[in-house]
């Protein structure tokens, strides 16, 4: 029986998906986004370890949401796919059960059975964390290469993909950025959606009580006219 660890889960979310969804969250994560507000989810070898059975099992308790909905299960984090055989186990046994199936994922690790996984998974949400890899680096400790060849990937498949984009004045806020990332979706061809979701700090609390310095301690949210505009923008590239 396959095995994963995992940080916590939701049983009634509503913004990881369509629908009324049960969220499961992994834990480990192998980038250090410096806004991150699940900072708690970083370490590997730790968390709560369970079956993919029993964590489809606990899923099904909700169906009744799920078909009323148009909701399912989500897979986040963390990083679910730095967890493979885990995910790809839990990702069967759903679709076998007939629920809906998406990854939350930055697409930063992409494992050797990443085809298998994606077979068993009906959408992804993939936060591009930065469109320019210099600044991706810095944002995030890591390069946007995997990210962006996962993308691809994705749309060679035909999967469905909802796009996820921190908005973080200062960072990925300009309109350069911002148009270099409409661009890039452009050529994927399986966006169905576009989300822009604002910075903020509510996570603050989790960096301080981990002992972490965090390093956006100064920078503002951007304002309601700023996100709808990155927002709009962003999504005029799906046309």
């Amino acid at each position: 029986m396959t095995h994963g660890t995992i940080h916590s889960v939701e049983s009634c979310g509503t913004v990881d998906g369509p629908g009324i969804r049960f969220i499961v969250f992994t834990q480990g994560c192998p980038l250090r986004c410096q806004y991150c507000h699940n900072a708690d989810t970083w370490e590997f070898g730790c968390g709560r370890s369970v079956s993919a059975t029993a964590i489809i099992e606990e899923a099904e308790g909700y169906r009744s949401f799920f078909e009323a909905t148009g909701g399912g299960i989500t897979f986040s984090g963390g990083e679910p796919l730095a967890q493979p055989e885990f995910l790809e186990a839990a990702l069967r046994e759903a679709k076998q059960k007939g629920l809906h199936t998406v990854i939350d994922t930055a697409g930063s690790v992409v494992p050797k059975n990443i085809d298998q996984i994606l077979d068993h998974t009906d959408l992804v949400l993939l936060d591009i964390k930065h469109i320019d890899d210099a600044t991706c680096r810095i944002l995030t400790g890591r390069s946007n290469a995997n990210t962006l060849a996962f993308a691809k990937r994705l749309a060679d498949r035909n999967i469905p993909v909802w796009i996820r984009h921190v908005l973080v004045p200062g960072l990925t806020m300009t309109e350069t950025f911002l148009r270099q990332t409409g661009e890039f979706i452009r050529t994927l061809g399986n966006v169905e959606r576009v989300e822009v979701l604002p910075y903020h700090q509510l996570g603050v609390y989790k960096w301080e009580a981990l002992g972490l310095d965090y390093p956006l301690k100064d920078v503002l949210p951007p304002s309601a006219e700023d996100a709808t505009a990155a927002q709009e923008l962003l999504t005029s590239y799906l046309s």
